[in-house]
């Protein structure tokens, strides 16, 4: 009885360390790593492409100490220019991040014309990739880079799933991939039912974008009146920093925990304000 008892321990304590151990291949993803290539997509889609994230990174820490360092030199006050960097060092994620939706916004107009062209091409009985590689030329003016460099790769290589792959990553748009996703498995399975599904898609798409239009037309307002509020006890705090007595109070350790205490708390408000107002993106389910 021990010696089962000992067993059963010992394949317990072996299960426990066997995810680290064992594969040694194909490891889950970090929260980092996550972090790190949700940031690579967003600069894709606003249209960063040649920018790498070392260099990203440098220049956002080079606008934070500038900043800091400029607010401490016009307030001096440490907890205040601590927290101005902090700020700065945040806003070009914050600008891309708003460019990216920027963007996406205005290509979830165009897709239902992509789709259309499509449609147009495979009734008039043109082959599946050239009438993808056709949108170079007839397709909306935003996509058709994006499509010469398919159809340059499709030259190139000669492999439709291929170029279609490299197409996604360089749209990395979740409607794209849909798109395209149809399109590959219309290619490998065959069948005459791609223009029917493409005209259901379309309509889908137009229908969709227009009520998101409506929505976030009418949430605006209360997303910018959220952004004021937010932004307003900081420039009172910065206006009365000016004021030598204030700023003496303010560089005490009571004055800085405020400080601190009130960007952590801003930072709270200001996200929980976005994840509440926001509608929800649509996610990429085929990478």
């Amino acid at each position: 009885m021990i010696l089962l008892v000992g067993c059963a321990l010992g394949l317990g304590l072996l299960l426990a360390v066997s995810p680290f151990l064992w594969p040694r291949g194909r490891r889950v993803p970090r929260v980092g790593a996550g972090l790190i290539v949700k940031l690579s997509e967003r600069m894709r889609q606003a249209g960063l492409r040649s920018v790498s994230l070392p260099v990203f990174a440098v220049v956002s820490a080079v606008i934070g100490a500038a900043v800091a360092a400029l607010v401490f030199v016009l307030v001096p006050v440490v907890a205040l220019a601590v927290a101005a960097g902090i700020a700065a060092l945040a806003l070009p994620t914050v600008v891309i991040g708003w460019k990216a939706r920027a963007a996406r916004r205005a290509h979830r107009a165009l897709w239902p014309d992509v789709v259309d062209h499509l449609v147009s091409a495979t009734r008039s009985g043109l082959a599946l990739p050239d009438g993808v590689a056709a949108l170079a030329d007839n397709g909306p003016v935003a996509t058709r880079v994006a499509f010469a460099t398919f159809r340059d790769d499709y030259e190139a290589s000669g492999s439709f799933g291929r170029s279609l792959d490299n197409l996604k990553e360089h749209l990395a748009d979740p409607t794209a991939d849909r798109i395209l996703e149809t399109l590959r498995m219309s290619r490998e399975v065959g069948g005459t039912e791609l223009p029917s599904v493409l005209r259901a898609l379309a309509a889908h798409l137009r229908l969709e974008s227009a009520i998101r239009g409506e929505v976030e037309a009418r949430q605006s307002w209360i997303m910018n009146a959220a952004r004021l509020a937010a932004v307003a006890p900081w420039v009172i705090l910065a206006l009365l920093s000016t004021r030598p007595e204030a700023a003496a109070s303010y560089n005490s350790p009571a004055g800085g925990a405020l400080i601190i205490a009130g960007l952590v708390a801003t930072v709270i408000a200001y996200r929980l304000m976005v994840t509440l107002a926001r509608l929800p993106e649509e996610r990429r389910w085929f990478r």
